[in-house]
């Protein structure tokens, strides 16, 4: 009976728009399903982890988790990213407890077998009893880290933990092709440029929120001052990601007039315009003329998110009074985004809550949301 219940209510998510329902409560705070969509929506597919501007130079390390999952990120001698199981082969201590450079070796502070930044097994010492660091029963070549599947796209380090979803450049080759005037290098600014905001939502309500322009007058005065609601379109790609545009962009000026470097060679379109997208499951970002930026959503629970945000510009060396100002000024306008996820969350709480009903016209992006959401779920019941 549950099942059946379950079921009907996705499929009441998948109706057109007119008459979908939201996802129900359950999606929310349920323990059981959230664990089921953590299975079909972050597991399965191609997840935001971190941006690979966090391990800048060669034997940069950084321990994540991911899911209660210890990774490790993690930039070789040869400047490759990596994504590896933060775990010794050997009894699976942690190897690497805090950001660090790894000036050698990868050395498992439990008995001292080491791995390579490339994650190789390198050493093992007295394995074959005192004085013996070789053993037949043990192979090197065998028992190097557990590599976790990995792609970088606009910096981005993606991780498909399953193993089995199909290449990232098929997965979002619309994507792909949509931004590639934005094909180009990007540089992160820095320090100045990333922050944390520490959220008390399921990660979805974010994904939901930042999709659709719908809210701007009422949360977003500022930004709907000059960016009205009317300057907006929806973006909708279904099954990989949604979001919205403005035809109105206003490029942020100093007291003395800069701006920011554009990007080069930009056709026309892109200078008043700006876009932002929800990169299914956990990634939301955002283009303009002179700099993007990149929100990596981690899942810490079925009530609890981190977004972590990056932003980056067409160059090095940009003015970081400008870079300070940018941040500023979109640390503002996102933490204005709180109190609406937050108490979307305390109202899903409310049991004669059916998931809601959607705008037909203003709320397509949050729709091609949900549905992708049910679709998972569906196709991974069979």
């Amino acid at each position: 009976m549950a099942r059946d219940i379950t079921d009907h209510s996705l499929l009441a998510v998948r109706q057109p728009i007119e008459t979908a329902h939201g996802l129900p409560n359950a999606h929310y705070t349920d323990p059981a399903t959230h664990a089921a969509e953590t299975r079909a929506c972050l597991t399965g597919t191609w997840a935001a982890l971190a941006v690979a501007a966090e391990v800048p130079e060669p034997g940069d390390a950084l321990p994540l988790s991911f899911l209660g999952i210890p990774l490790l990120l993690i930039r070789d001698r040869e400047g490759a990213v990596r994504v590896f199981e933060n775990i010794c082969r050997h009894r699976g201590m942690i190897l690497v407890s805090e950001p660090r450079r790894i000036e050698g070796a990868i050395r498992c502070p439990y008995h001292s077998w080491c791995y390579s930044t490339a994650g190789r097994l390198v050493a093992t010492p007295h394995v074959g009893g005192p004085g013996m660091n070789t053993h037949p029963g043990i192979d090197r070549a065998t028992l190097g880290l557990n590599t976790v599947r990995s792609h970088i796209w606009r910096d981005v380090v993606f991780i498909n933990l399953s193993g089995d979803a199909p290449p990232f450049e098929e997965v979002h080759a619309e994507a792909i092709a949509r931004w590639a005037d934005f094909d180009r290098p990007l540089h992160h600014g820095g320090e100045d440029s990333r922050f944390t905001l520490d959220v008390r939502c399921n990660w979805k309500l974010a994904v939901e929120n930042y999709c659709e322009s719908y809210h701007l007058p009422w949360v977003h005065p500022g930004l709907n001052a000059y960016s009205r609601l009317e300057d907006h379109y929806n973006i909708e790609a279904r099954g990989r990601f949604a979001g919205q545009g403005t035809h109105v962009y206003r490029q942020l000026a100093g007291e003395d007039g800069q701006v920011l470097p554009d990007f080069a060679d930009l056709p026309e379109t892109w200078t008043t315009a700006a876009e932002y997208i929800a990169l299914f499951p956990n990634l939301l970002l955002g283009v303009h003329r002179d700099h993007a930026f990149a929100i990596v959503l981690e899942p810490v629970d079925q009530s609890h998110t981190r977004e972590h945000v990056h932003l980056y510009y067409a160059a090095p060396g940009t003015d970081p009074g400008l870079r300070a100002r940018n941040a500023a000024q979109w640390k503002a306008v996102f933490e204005e985004d709180i109190f609406v996820v937050e108490g979307m969350q305390r109202g899903r709480s409310a049991p004669m809550f059916d998931g809601g009903r959607f705008s037909p016209v203003m709320d397509g992006p949050t729709h091609v949301f949900h549905d992708w959401v049910a679709g998972r779920l569906m196709d991974a019941d069979g």
